[in-house]
């Protein structure tokens, strides 16, 4: 049997907005419709001013790595036979406060084991791109 990915809820109402942007191919950012601060991950109140007025702001999709990691076995089924891997934290260029996690790949397309762990760097620059799988599409980062 197939492993499978682990995949959002498409229709949680929290973080939905979120995915529809990456199914347009554009990386959204949560934002406070009352004070304007911006918020992620997603979630119904402003930690803020505790408004539960909800935008959300197109990003360019820049930022740096923050973190990474390279995770080995063991681990769940649907990870274990691309392991290793990286997992990077990125900060968003427009405010380096907001972070994303996902996989430095070469293309939307790659393997999320493709880059050698060696050659990633602490404060490279990175862009969004978006892997298909299934029906989500999953923001991971490419060289800028």
């Amino acid at each position: 049997m197939e492993a499978r990915w682990l995949l959002p809820d498409l229709e949680e109402p929290t973080s939905n907005e979120f995915w529809f942007g990456c199914a347009r191919g554009e990386l959204l950012v949560q934002a406070c419709g009352a004070c304007g601060k911006w918020r992620m991950p997603p979630r119904p109140m402003c930690p803020y001013c505790r408004s539960t007025e909800v935008t959300w702001v197109p990003t360019s999709g820049r930022g740096r790595i923050w973190s990474f990691i390279v995770s080995h076995p063991p681990l769940l089924p649907a990870f274990a036979e691309k392991a290793p891997y990286n997992a990077i934290i990125v900060e968003l260029e427009e405010d380096p406060t907001i972070r994303f996690a996902g996989n430095l790949v070469t293309s939307a397309e790659g393997e999320i084991n493709e880059i050698d762990p060696s050659t990633i760097e602490i404060g490279e620059p990175v862009r969004v791109v978006f892997a298909q799988i299934d029906d989500v599409s999953l923001p991971r980062w490419v060289r800028a």
